[in-house]
């Protein structure tokens, strides 16, 4: 499994509304909580949705 650390910034299969498929993982735990790095939105997501979300971690 992929091991995602607070602070990633990650890119997501699908693109958010405004446009963005840069992310910022701002909590890391039984869920995921992301920020939107094009609008600022945080959305929480459970691990395993998020594992499927996740194409790739920016380095």
């Amino acid at each position: 499994m992929n091991e995602y650390v607070l602070g990633d910034k990650v890119i997501t299969k699908k693109e958010h509304p405004c446009g963005s498929k840069q992310w910022e993982i701002i909590r890391v735990g039984i869920d995921f909580k992301l920020k939107c790095l094009g609008c600022g939105h945080v959305v929480m997501v459970e691990r395993e949705k998020a594992y499927k979300m996740i194409k790739k971690k920016l380095e």
